[in-house]
């Protein structure tokens, strides 16, 4: 377990320095930089001083050195937890985005509590009465779930939500809680607008998880571990829920960990951006947008990280649940 445990540490950090150079790479692809589109800002504002004052930024961010030059300064600092600094921002990386993460986590645990929530005994009733009429409602429910983009639902719900109900939808909190610091009614005003973020960020994976276990579980009934439980008088409930489901859900914590891992860092960038959320998502694609390199860079590099991290939680937590799987 050991061996294991070390040969994928020692895989994970050969992928994390091919993925930062690529994302450094292709983040470079795009003629001109960040400081292209600076210098023409200022021009429009008439400043005069433009190009010397560019050319200082390009001497602080080291953009006048090659390449190769500036990825072995980024990433030999990032091992040392100094993620450079912004351009757009001009602030530290670590500053920025520690003060969204927070916001990504709430937002990620709160789709993963509702998808398992609604997904597992949605997805066990649907196997249990198999070609009923509520198992064909639940399976066209689920496809139109997993067909409909959260972007799109997020745009039909702000469009329902201001025209309908006269009301704004968007954001984390009240006007007037934006910026205020911690407190109780602070709290509770997340709360009255986290489920919308939430709930549109479930939709896709609970439709998703309501396959996936309805069909695991309709396997797992035809075991015969399953029909030797029934023999021996015990009720179809307790069959169900005590042996059958307890085999079945195994497949989904892999998927616990290894695509909603993820998600805490970056969740559903497009939904996000749609409803203006303080998260990394929308931060990240804002970053990628005007060539922020060592901003988009780290955040992309955390996400592989993050996914790394959980497909390797995922392999050791399955091996622990399930006694026929070794890692050798």
């Amino acid at each position: 377990m050991l061996s294991y445990i070390a040969r994928r540490i020692m895989y994970m950090a050969i992928m994390v320095v091919l993925v930062s150079f690529v994302s450094f790479l292709i983040i470079e692809l795009p003629p001109g930089d960040f400081l292209t589109q600076k210098l023409q800002q200022l021009q429009a504002r008439g400043d005069r001083s433009a190009a010397q004052r560019i050319d200082e930024y390009r001497a602080r961010y080291k953009l006048d050195q090659p390449l190769m030059v500036r990825y072995w300064n980024w990433i030999s600092n990032f091992a040392k937890g100094d993620f450079g600094e912004s351009f757009q921002f001009e602030r530290p990386v670590k500053e920025i985005i520690g003060q969204r993460i927070t916001m990504s986590v709430i937002l990620a645990l709160a789709s993963i509590l509702i998808i398992w929530c609604l997904a597992i005994p949605i997805g066990v009733y649907s196997a249990t009465h198999q070609y009923s009429l509520g198992d064909q409602v639940i399976t066209t429910l689920a496809f139109i779930g997993l067909g409909m983009p959260g972007f799109l639902l997020a745009l039909l719900i702000l469009f329902f939500a201001m025209m309908v109900l006269k009301v704004e939808v968007g954001g984390l909190f009240s006007r007037e809680f934006v910026d205020a610091p911690w407190s109780w009614p602070r709290v509770v005003d997340l709360l009255k607008h986290l489920w919308i973020p939430a709930l549109i960020s479930a939709v896709t994976g609970t439709a998703g998880l309501i396959r996936l276990m309805r069909g695991n579980l309709l396997e797992t009934l035809g075991q015969p571990f399953v029909e030797a439980a029934r023999a021996r008088g015990l009720k179809n409930s307790s069959v169900t829920w005590k042996h059958a489901v307890r085999v079945a859900i195994n497949p989904l914590v892999v998927i616990l960990t290894a695509d909603y891992l993820p998600g805490v860092v970056a969740g559903d960038a497009l939904v996000g951006t749609v409803l203006n959320l303080p998260t990394v998502g929308p931060l990240f694609v804002q970053a990628l947008q005007v060539q922020d390199m060592f901003l988009a860079g780290t955040i992309l590099v955390f996400i592989v990280l993050m996914t790394m991290i959980g497909t390797l939680v995922g392999d050791l937590t399955l091996a622990a649940l399930d006694p026929r799987i070794r890692l050798d």
